[in-house]
């Protein structure tokens, strides 16, 4: 008989995360098996096998889910995120796991799966074509790859080819007989991706939430028990599937705060891909033309690798010419448009006339963003959030876009009978009415949160690149990662919207996506114009921005992070409690900061707070939070333990939070 320490996946039982169970077979550490806990059977993961019997009676193992075990990489990497995040080891494995793997799934369909994962190796099955690199590149490819293990920081302008650099050490690792895997940050940009490498590559496999659980339980599955290395692309999620000896990370666009996990487990995708490529002795790769200021500080800091890329891949490719509008200068209106600046009219104009793209950026959905009367001055609020709704004219609906409350949009106000509504703010659906009725000939499509399925970029990304598509309207889904050749003209319509947000990276944030959404353009050898609309043109963020000049923005932001002590000069931890009175939330605050003062006031933290956080009220909900600032990353781990033990779980936890709101 044999026995091993089962981590339970999922939250099972009260006192333990391990359990140690008997088995009449051997079975190797990383195994997924079905254990009895009480009355019923759960899953868990082999962690550790018993040499000698232990002094109490064990029950048997049920079932073994799955032969194949994990490869030993991810068992470090789990219990790793289960100290630094200060996080439960049930909640790590269900992130590192598919919801169905303990359903066994039908043989599988797809000619593409069957292909990529038979026995029998293809010959030259990895390269199937190339493309030859410039100088640029190929000396970031040596220099990449002069780095065995460890991080490599990649910044290169927008338009540099970094899409190429990966494909090229991507192949020389699957050479080497290892896999690779490629994070995006958002699922609109892996079609783009996907037909780059499977151009070259035809060992690609793709995974993302748009696929339905039995999908990716096949993937998953067929990435465990794959004979040969693989190519993986997907966003954050794709970097815990189970492939055998990974030789390389690359997180493309790995600015972007999507590669946070907001939800428990919280945790930064960046720094636990660097701790997997430490374990598996793999080679990680962050690229972007505008990393965050921490990276690059840390980077910079700890003497790692950076490698810049500052010549446009395409011969004899062009910037673009850059133009800020003063939107308080009236002057700069026609008759025409209350949106659009006389500027961004006459180039949207040009283009359309050459049968050339025009996109058009801003990073509110929706109609107007705020619904009040003339009179009194009363505005439509959220009875859960208590935040302003936004219309949506083409529903004729007032929604919250927290909670998702819906309403009828007024007839007269409430409080004094007034009939004068009046709607405040610009959001996508209203750009795009605005562009209908300036173009109505021109072919206009909105990419948002608010798009319909199949209609998104990814779904549409071949009448995009193809150039079908007159005017292209949206978020920061938009903004970064694609490549259009078609495109003449960038419009952003109010760049500076973002920075009066009360967070100590609004300014980085606006500066990424201004100098991101600028990138689109200025790839060939077409002129090209990039018009940013404006109230605060000055502003650092928007004029480096719209220059795409990080080294400048980064001198500028590294001196406000140090003057006011925040990231990277510092840690930080965000306690949020939710009640359904404020007094409440107010309460409870104040006693955990008070106790967390108490216990921990001697190890050189800074308690920011209480207060309400900055969505107050949430889905009926008081909200209150603390922020702990600690130079000992330590320390908030040990805070946050406490935190956990001393309130059962009642606080919301998150080291590291990427902004305070």
């Amino acid at each position: 008989m044999f026995y091993y320490d089962v981590s339970m996946v999922g939250n099972v039982g009260k006192f333990y995360s391990e359990l140690t169970y008997a088995h009449e077979g051997e079975l190797a550490v990383g195994t997924i098996v079905k254990v009895p806990v009480g009355k019923k059977d759960s899953l868990g993961v082999v962690v550790k096998k018993r040499y000698e019997a232990p002094d109490f009676e064990c029950k048997p193992i049920s079932k073994v889910v799955v032969d194949t075990p994990l490869p030993r990489h991810l068992i470090e990497v789990h219990d790793w995120m289960c100290r630094y995040y200060a996080t439960s080891s049930g909640a790590v494995w269900q992130t590192f796991l598919p919801a169905r793997v303990g359903i066994k799934p039908r043989a599988v369909k797809d000619d593409d799966l069957n292909n990529l994962f038979n026995d029998k190796p293809l010959e030259n099955a990895n390269v199937i074509s190339g493309v030859k690199l410039n100088d640029v590149q190929a000396k970031a490819v040596r220099e990449i790859e002069a780095v065995e293990s460890g991080a490599v920081l990649l910044r290169g302008i927008t338009g540099s080819g970094k899409t190429e650099v990966y494909k090229q050490i991507a192949a020389d690792t699957l050479a080497a007989g290892r896999s690779v895997i490629i994070l995006v940050p958002e699922i609109s940009l892996t079609a783009q991706l996907v037909m780059n490498f499977r151009a070259r590559f035809s060992d690609v496999v793709v995974t993302h939430s748009a696929m339905t659980a039995a999908e990716r339980n096949r993937v998953w599955r067929a990435v465990l028990t794959a004979k040969r290395p693989v190519v993986i692309i997907g966003p954050r999620s794709a970097l815990f599937l189970p492939v055998k000896n990974l030789g390389l990370v690359v997180i493309d666009e790995c600015h972007e705060p999507s590669y946070r996990q907001e939800k428990a487990p919280r945790y930064n995708t960046l720094t636990v891909a660097s701790k997997m490529c430490s374990e598996a002795l793999a080679r990680l790769v962050l690229g972007s033309a505008t990393p965050s200021i921490s990276d690059y500080y840390l980077a910079k800091r700890l003497n790692r690798p950076i490698v810049t890329m500052d010549k446009l891949a395409r011969p004899g490719a062009a910037r673009p010419m850059t133009e800020i509008v003063d939107l308080t200068k009236r002057d700069n209106f026609s008759t025409e448009s209350h949106i659009f600046t006389a500027p961004l009219l006459k180039v949207m104009r040009q283009a359309l006339n050459n049968h050339r793209q025009v996109l058009l950026f801003h990073n509110r959905r929706g109609t107007a963003g705020t619904a009040m009367c003339k009179n009194c001055g009363w505005t439509a609020a959220c009875p859960n959030c208590f935040i302003p709704l936004t219309l949506h004219g083409d529903k004729y609906q007032l929604v919250c876009h927290l909670c998702g409350f819906t309403t009828r949009p007024p007839l007269k106000c409430p409080d004094c009978g007034n009939a004068e509504i009046v709607y405040r703010g610009i959001g996508t659906k209203r750009i795009e009415e605005e562009a209908k009725k300036l173009f109505p000939k021109a072919t206009i499509k909105r990419f948002d949160g608010d798009s319909e399925k199949g209609q998104g970029v990814q779904d549409l990304y071949g009448d995009l690149h193809a150039g079908k598509v007159d005017i292209i309207i949206g978020t920061q889904t938009i903004a970064k990662g694609l490549d259009l050749p078609h495109l003449a003209v960038v419009g952003v319509v109010q760049a500076d919207a973002g920075l009066m947000l009360p967070d100590f990276g609004a300014s980085e944030r606006t500066f990424q996506l201004v100098a991101q959404v600028c990138g689109r353009v200025g790839r060939s050898d077409q002129p090209t114009v990039a018009i940013i609309q404006s109230y605060r043109p000055d502003e650092p963020a928007v004029r480096l921005g719209a220059a795409q000049d990080y080294a400048d923005f980064y001198d500028t932001e590294i001196r406000e992070r140090q003057r006011g002590h925040f990231p990277p000069f510092s840690y930080l931890l965000k306690l949020t409690c939710s009640y359904k009175t404020e007094a409440c939330a107010v309460r409870a605050a104040n006693k955990l900061a008070s106790e967390i003062k108490g216990k921990f006031g001697d190890q050189k933290i800074k308690i920011l707070g209480p207060a309400p956080s900055f969505y107050e009220r949430l889905r009926g909900m008081y909200r209150w939070q603390i922020v702990v600032r600690a130079v000992n990353h330590a320390t908030l781990v040990e805070i946050a333990n406490f935190v956990e033990q001393a309130s059962k779980g009642r606080w919301a936890i998150e080291l590291d939070p990427g902004s305070l709101l």
